[in-house]
């Protein structure tokens, strides 16, 4: 947070408390957000020997070794897989022990994602003239494809799941919207460059790690407004220290620099405070842009979206949070079967008064001879069943798809066990929990995707760019079927709503068609 800002009061919110919810949002939520993604993503970390060769010399640097790479979750394993043992206590474990991880949360995750958007989503416009919602949904459409189309909202999906919570906002050039009117917009709109069209206005997902919102004190459903606060690298380097082309010899490199001397990028920090018509942006301490909106004066534009709804909290339910403990449990367990079977999945031999033994192989045409009457080779090891081992995994897997309700049979891991699922109302019992789940977050993420959609034209209207009455901003969606659906059954079910008198255009959505498909009139 910079030191002072420029302007902040015409906002209507204090420097003192924009300081404190961005320290705040910095120490409480964003170490809690950068865990729950590092469960889902699970990178490889570097442990052991560090990497960093900015304080030592560069002919030691390459004699030092290399830093072991261990996957992010491994931080959840107990101290007897990755902990400091004392081998003076125990020195039985000398060396470095098997690590399992299997992430089991990032397939579940991409398949709730799936099974949100698939498929694009249709925005339907209510207007009461035929002729009204074809032009207002061409308009829609290419707005929603300039800001990203299916991938912004798989975006949204995919950092609402994992943290809970996402946030929408709308980017208005309002001063090109203003002074170039309908022509500039239809200009845009008619050169199919979804470019063209962003450079207007768009649509933008706010990583919840960037974004801090200032809740109402009297409804924490309301926003009394919203901070942006990130730091990001600029295409430029910090003139006080020395690039690469300065350094004239090798004697430089190898002897090494002291740390502050080594080049480096120049980063920005940037801040940008939004309230309701009041936008300003901060470079550092610097005010770069103050607008005062005349589109959507008094409005935050902003849509806030809860994956699941958690009463009296402005943040939402994620879905890696519950599934952590168990992950933990599952590599534990994974691990320790690892180590297990590396042990016994080879014999070991006890040679006992036979000389040389430690010194040749144990193998097929090998003849050992001794004069020694007592002299014996044992053997022993070798793999071994675990019933209650293996029977421990599957219960903390079926745990997993309890909490998360995403079967295997989600993911395509066909077992025998499930039947017969030649009819697709079996095949929806199967998933009834993911389904029914996936038909609560649509209401949550539907909602957020209708107030973008009605910002966007209400700033449209108001520019003159695009006029549309409140009624023709009415709005409906059209959600495309997760599970597979025979053609031959839909075409039929149409056929006969059809005869009943459903309005066509109404079939032709369910169906996934619009009425500019080729072959649909």
């Amino acid at each position: 947070m910079p030191d002072r800002l420029e302007g902040i009061a015409g906002t209507g919110l204090s420097e003192a408390l924009l300081g404190i919810i961005i320290e705040e949002h910095q120490r409480r939520r964003v170490p809690r957000f950068e865990l729950l993604w590092s469960y889902y993503r699970n990178p490889l970390e570097p442990t052991g020997a560090s990497d960093d060769r900015d304080n030592v010399a560069h002919a030691s640097s390459l004699a030092r070794p290399r830093p072991r790479l261990i996957p992010a979750q491994a931080r959840g394993l107990p101290d007897r897989l990755i902990g400091h043992r004392d081998l003076s206590e125990d020195d039985r474990l000398r060396t470095q022990r098997e690590l399992v991880i299997e992430n089991d949360i990032a397939w579940r995750i991409q398949t709730m994602v799936d099974f949100m958007f698939g498929a694009p989503v249709r925005i339907i416009s209510a207007a009461p003239d035929e002729a009204r919602r074809a032009e207002i949904e061409r308009v829609i459409d290419a707005i929603w494809e300039a800001s990203g189309g299916v991938a912004l909202l798989q975006d949204m999906a995919l950092l609402g799941h994992v943290f809970g919570t996402v946030d929408l906002v709308l980017r208005l050039n309002e001063h090109t919207l203003l002074t170039g009117g309908p022509r500039a917009f239809t200009e845009a709109l008619a050169s199919g460059s979804p470019d063209a069209l962003a450079e207007l206005l768009r649509i933008e997902t706010i990583d919840p790690r960037r974004g801090a919102p200032v809740v109402s004190a009297d409804d924490y459903r309301r926003l009394d407004g919203y901070v942006i606060s990130f730091t990001r690298d600029l295409n430029d380097v910090d003139e006080k220290q020395p690039t690469p082309l300065q350094r004239r010899s090798r004697l430089a490199g190898l002897f090494g620099r002291p740390r502050r001397e080594r080049p480096r990028r120049r980063a920005s920090e940037v801040t940008e405070v939004m309230a309701p018509g009041v936008r300003q942006v901060y470079e550092g301490e610097r005010l770069v842009r103050d607008d005062r909106s005349v589109l959507l004066p008094g409005i935050l534009p902003i849509a806030h979206v809860q994956n699941q709804s958690q009463p009296l909290a402005y943040d939402g339910l994620g879905e890696v949070e519950p599934l952590m403990p168990l992950q933990d449990e599952l590599n534990t367990r994974l691990s320790d079967r690892a180590n297990r079977v590396t042990m016994q999945s080879f014999k070991m031999y006890l040679a006992k008064r036979l000389e040389g033994f430690d010194r040749a192989p144990v193998g097929p045409g090998v003849v050992w001879s001794t004069d020694d009457p007592e002299a014996s080779i044992e053997s022993f090891g070798g793999d071994a069943a675990s019933p209650s081992e293996t029977t421990h995994i599957e219960q903390i897997r079926e745990a997993m798809d309890k909490v998360s309700g995403v079967p295997p049979l989600a993911g395509g891991v066909v077992r025998a066990r499930i039947g017969n699922l030649s009819s697709a109302t079996a095949l929806r019992i199967t998933l009834m929990s993911l389904l029914a789940k996936t038909a609560r977050k649509r209401v949550a993420y539907g909602a957020a995707i209708e107030r973008m959609t009605r910002l966007a034209l209400t700033a449209l209207d108001a520019s003159g760019a695009f006029r549309t009455t409140p009624d023709e901003r009415a709005l409906r969606l059209v959600w495309p079927d997760p599970t597979p659906v025979e053609s031959r059954d839909a075409t039929q079910a149409a056929r006969a709503k059809v005869e009943l008198g459903v309005d066509r255009g109404l079939v032709l959505d369910e169906l996934g068609y619009a009425p500019t498909d080729a072959g649909v009139a």
